[in-house]
């Protein structure tokens, strides 16, 4: 096990253990535990009371942040000509279709959200490979698949994100900056958690939102409880 430095033991003593703390609490305290000399992500992770590999128990979905996530996304908008000036003025950074295809097939990735045309989408199959498992795969479910590439766009750039559970039944999601108000880290936390309420699967079972837990990079988790978040 690695050795922790003074910080990060001094970081971990702030967190009580066995203690779940209400979601105004967490947010505060991610902002107090956090121990990089960067502008850290803070992370949420909830656990839900579902089996993702019943295609009727996934979750997956989008949500607009009310104050985004304080990450400059980089959006690629794959579109046919009459599409490309939309897609500049909504603030895209890459935009084009066949040069940028062939940048994908050479392994180019270096985007955090691509948008497209239902018609595109032909194209991107057999990319599906080198996108697939960045998650940058276009779906219509998220919006990045649409005729509406400036909303779109604008969307994304404004904090929408989109989530799905994973093989352990957590959603991890990116909502905000410890720079934040730990108001806005909280009412970012809020929006999530309850698109995820709303989205329950009729054949989930039991307990839906098991645990939840708050934390930036480097730092320790804290745990949420979920009866704090409406």
């Amino acid at each position: 096990m690695a050795k922790l430095t003074k910080k990060q033991k001094e970081a971990l003593s702030k967190v009580e253990k066995g203690r779940i703390y209400n979601l105004e609490e967490g947010a505060a305290l991610v902002k107090e535990v956090n121990t990089a000399k960067f502008d850290a992500s803070v992370d949420i992770a909830v656990r839900l009371g579902v089996d993702p590999r019943k295609a009727n128990q996934m979750v997956r979905g989008v949500v607009s942040l009310p104050h985004g996530t304080g990450k400059d996304v980089k959006v690629l908008a794959l579109v046919t000509p009459d599409k490309e000036a939309e897609a500049k003025e909504a603030g895209a950074d890459y935009v084009g279709l066949d040069e940028y295809l062939q940048k994908i097939k050479e392994g180019w990735t270096d985007v955090d959200v691509i948008v497209t045309m239902p018609a595109v989408m032909g194209k991107l199959g057999p990319l599906g490979r080198v996108l697939g498992p960045r998650g940058l795969m276009p779906n219509p479910k998220s919006g990045t698949v649409t005729m509406e590439i400036g909303k779109a766009v604008t969307e994304v750039k404004a904090g929408k994100i989109d989530f799905k559970v994973d093989k352990y039944g957590i959603i991890h999601a990116g909502i905000g900056k410890v720079s934040f108000d730990a108001a806005k880290i909280k009412e970012n936390a809020q929006e999530l958690i309850s698109t995820l309420i709303k989205m329950k699967p009729t054949a989930a079972k039991g307990t839906y939102v098991k645990s939840i837990y708050l934390s930036s990079t480097m730092s320790p988790g804290i745990a949420i409880d979920s009866k704090s978040v409406n």
